[in-house]
């Protein structure tokens, strides 16, 4: 009876263990999903980290939010304290490390830019050597109707495409076809749009290519998509201090009934 009485007082919640339960079923599937983009992607090609294979960098984050998914699963099942805690201290640490991310994406981006312009024109370089490269620019190009980092010159940094006397390309002076200006009366996309263009006077060119860089059009979209953003990191970081709280909750839910044993 007396049992009984302890714990009509102390119950540990079915709701908030099975919600626990739910929410890092998704970080499980997440983290699946992430690890299997990197592996099948052929990121080597599209991005320089120093030498350090960006495949390793998706299993390594996939892995964690897979551990912290199984943390958070089987210490809300089994009603195990240090698992919970184990979720909730490292949920709390990426929720850290997103603010600090922020924080200093804001405070240095200026240094952004630039790598973002090296990333661009080092895509640039290697756009014909690797199909998944070449459809991530076109789309790119294409989405933002943009040429390039900072212009259609930008594409002199291909071998194919600059504007040498030496260079035999068909190609030369050229651009991509997705920088060329859409035509919606054509169904059929004219890959040889662009050839030659670059030979053109700049008054001349626009008519035929989006002649503004991608790194400012990316800016601008920024600009024009800044509530959405702001949304998506809000609704985010409110989501990982929803699932801290959970836990903590669920912690001392769980305490209670033992010290009531």
């Amino acid at each position: 009876i007396m049992s009984g009485n302890h714990y009509k007082g102390h119950e540990v919640s079915c709701c908030i263990k099975y919600f626990i339960f739910g929410f890092n079923i998704l970080f499980w599937v997440s983290s699946c999903a992430w690890v299997t983009c990197g592996v099948l992607s052929n990121l080597s090609s599209i991005t320089d980290l120093g030498g350090l294979d960006p495949v390793w960098l998706f299993m390594v984050v996939g892995g964690v939010m897979f551990i912290l998914g199984f943390a958070g699963c089987i210490g809300a099942l089994r009603e195990n304290t240090f698992l919970l805690k184990f979720f909730s201290v490292f949920l709390g640490i990426i929720f850290f490390l997103e603010l600090t991310t922020g924080v200093l994406a804001f405070v240095f981006k200026d240094w952004i830019k630039d790598q973002l312009n090296l990333f661009i024109n080092n895509n640039i370089r290697a756009y014909r050597d690797d199909i998944d490269l070449q459809n991530l620019i076109d789309f790119t190009q294409e989405y933002w109707e943009c040429c390039g980092a900072f212009g259609a010159d930008d594409w002199n940094l291909n071998i194919y495409f600059n504007c040498t006397d030496g260079n035999p390309s068909r190609e030369k002076c050229g651009v991509p076809f997705s920088c060329c200006t859409k035509d919606p009366a054509e169904d059929v996309i004219n890959t040889q749009c662009g050839y030659d263009i670059r030979a053109k006077p700049d008054s001349e060119q626009k008519d035929y290519i989006n002649v503004k860089g991608c790194v400012p059009q990316f800016e601008k979209w920024l600009q024009d998509n800044l509530t959405l953003v702001a949304g998506i990191f809000i609704g985010v970081a409110l989501l990982q201090i929803f699932g801290i709280c959970l836990a903590q909750n669920l912690v001392s839910d769980i305490e209670a009934v033992r010290a009531s044993w």
